[in-house]
């Protein structure tokens, strides 16, 4: 039996640069055979980016619900109502059947930051149909998700040009 029957879990977290690029990668191979990628991303505002405009690509759809960077001490309320949004979004694609592979991008700080609860995510990833296919990312991912991974990786930063004060680099860092 093939394991990709039943829907694979992937995870890329750690503190390293490419968890949000290596789940671009999956899309794009996936548009490529002709599979639908959703990427809800929880945590990014709605500025252009270089990953929204891969939503223009043929199968590939790009949603942003975030307030962009969210700090310690600031209201919570704006980015609770996007993250709830965008979970509204994705919980929908779960269990609708309108596309092969979900990316939740940043799921890992929506549910560390309390802007949705981890059993809530677990629940409907749990609820998905046979084939369907999740991607999870973001810096410390929580163990309630990395536990139903089929596959995980972490990224380590060993060196960054951020490190040398430079700025980051268009088409490469966003």
């Amino acid at each position: 039996m093939d394991i990709t029957q039943d829907g694979l879990i992937i995870v890329f977290t750690g503190s390293g640069k490419g968890k949000t690029t290596a789940a671009l990668g999956i899309a794009l191979r996936a548009s490529g055979h002709g599979r639908k990628t959703v990427i809800v991303q929880f945590m990014k505002g709605k500025e252009t980016s270089g990953e929204q405009l891969v939503g223009n690509l043929p199968l590939i759809e790009v949603h942003a619900f975030g307030t962009g960077f969210f700090r310690s001490g600031d209201d919570p309320e704006p980015q609770k109502k996007a993250a709830a949004e965008g979970w509204k979004m994705a919980e929908d694609f779960i269990l609708s059947g309108d596309a092969d592979i979900l990316v939740l991008d940043e799921i890992s700080h929506a549910v560390n930051l309390g802007l949705l609860p981890g059993e809530t995510v677990l629940a409907a990833i749990r609820r998905r149909r046979p084939g369907f296919h999740i991607v999870l990312t973001g810096r410390d991912m929580p163990d309630i998700l990395m536990k139903i991974a089929d596959i995980a990786t972490e990224m380590k930063e060993i060196r960054h040009i951020y490190q040398q004060g430079r700025p980051a680099a268009m088409g490469i860092d966003y």
